[in-house]
């Protein structure tokens, strides 16, 4: 029993695919601001794995937050054969990827034995871990972006056979995605565009399929903290952020160096083009032997990258939800030149807060312009910076939660 006046903490189970910390790439940058303010009015049980194995040092920081943790070793090679067995069994290959008896067991236990009401399920993975124990719970699913429909882009992209695999994934998946929504109180996505897109491929649980945007932490990307500059030469100088082993990303650097780089050098001699991220995918790696591009790799603050850039970049050709990097380079106030899909789901007028462009032609010349008229580039990076002040942060968007878990009074 509480003390009087005091908040008593009910327990919620909170099941994502990977270790919601460091914040350091998109999808655990929303896990870890969802589990923090959760852990503000609940006592969290968390249930996640690890696939890098840089994250292990991490585990007792998640102590913070969490009352109870069980996290497990998932190694991408073995996961990806375990996937497999989604072939025979007519599954999405995404379910046995992420399957794990000893999470189950664990999951089973807590919900038994805390006397579990409240779940959040983070990605629609982690939503074959709805045993019967959690019948009787709220349970939330954010599925984040709608993550068949990302499958169904990769298939457009590839030759057979991968066309063939990646067209039954989307629609496997869905499937799986339908039923899962439909054991849930709701389901959450990451802009109202995404969230639209899913009420209409899931028309039974339309009511129930909410927007929870995505945020920045606009203390951490202030554009008034001074960074020293990680960069040589006169410039100008562009930059992309984001994990640089997610196929998005590497088919968004490998375009823009291919068609809009040799472009602008030939306008810009000096130009040089940054990708910085993690892991970078050999196709990556190799474009460091393009002239004017460098790959930096995992660095410890992407922060001085973006504030020292003349302009950031986003020309994804395959996405889906709100790209993160794209609202970190406007919360630093740095101008941003997007593909329409870089663009998706984020408030900003275009031309105004966030510049647009589709070809490799458009990107020249919008980044030509921009790199050409100075004034204007600060005008557009402060516009963007308000944008994010007004729509972005964490903070004004977080509280949607209370809707279905509320903090109990004492």
């Amino acid at each position: 029993m509480g003390v009087q006046g005091r908040a008593v903490k009910p327990p919620l189970l909170f099941l994502c695919h990977r270790i919601p910390y460091p914040p350091n790439k998109g999808d655990k940058i929303r896990s870890f601001h969802l589990l923090e303010y959760l852990s503000r009015s609940h006592r969290i049980h968390l249930g996640t794995f690890v696939d890098d194995p840089a994250d292990w040092e991490h585990l007792e920081r998640l102590d913070q937050w969490c009352a109870e943790r069980m996290v497990r070793p998932l190694r991408p090679p073995l996961a990806r054969m375990r996937s497999l067995k989604g072939l025979a069994k007519g599954q999405p290959l995404t379910l046995p990827y992420y399957q794990d008896a000893a999470l189950a067991a664990w999951t089973r236990k807590a919900m038994r034995e805390r006397s579990v009401k409240r779940v959040l399920i983070y990605s629609s993975a982690m939503a074959q871990y709805l045993l019967p124990e959690t019948a009787e719970a709220t349970v939330v699913m954010d599925l984040v972006d709608v993550d068949s429909d990302k499958w169904r882009q990769y298939a457009k992209s590839r030759s057979w056979p991968m066309s063939w695999l990646y067209h039954r994934e989307a629609e496997r998946l869905l499937e799986f995605e339908r039923s899962a929504s439909a054991a849930a109180e709701a389901t959450l996505l990451v802009s109202e565009e995404e969230a639209e897109l899913f009420r209409r491929l899931a028309p039974e649980a339309a009511s129930r399929v909410h927007a929870l945007r995505n945020g920045v932490d606009l203390a951490w990307f202030d554009p008034r903290v001074e960074h020293p500059s990680p960069y040589e030469g006169p410039g100008p100088h562009l930059v992309f952020t984001g994990a640089m082993d997610y196929w998005p990303n590497v088919d968004a650097v490998v375009w823009f160096a291919e068609e809009v780089m040799p472009l602008l050098r030939a306008r810009f001699p000096q130009l040089r083009f940054h990708v910085v991220g993690s892991r970078p995918a050999e196709r990556v790696r190799a474009l460091a032997q393009e002239p004017g591009v460098e790959v930096s790799g995992t660095v410890p603050d992407i922060r001085p990258y973006i504030a020292h850039a003349d302009a950031a970049v986003a020309p994804m050709r395959i996405a889906r939800g709100i790209q993160n990097k794209v609202l970190e380079a406007m919360a630093l106030a740095r101008p941003v030149v997007a593909s329409p899909m870089g663009a998706e789901g984020i408030r900003a007028e275009w031309g105004v807060e966030l510049l647009v462009a589709e070809s490799g032609e458009e990107f020249a010349d919008a980044l030509d312009r921009l790199l050409n008229d100075r004034e204007r580039a600060v005008t557009l990076g402060e516009a963007a910076r308000r944008r994010v002040e007004a729509d972005y942060g964490w903070e004004g968007t977080l509280p949607l939660l209370d809707r279905w878990f509320p903090p109990q009074e004492g």
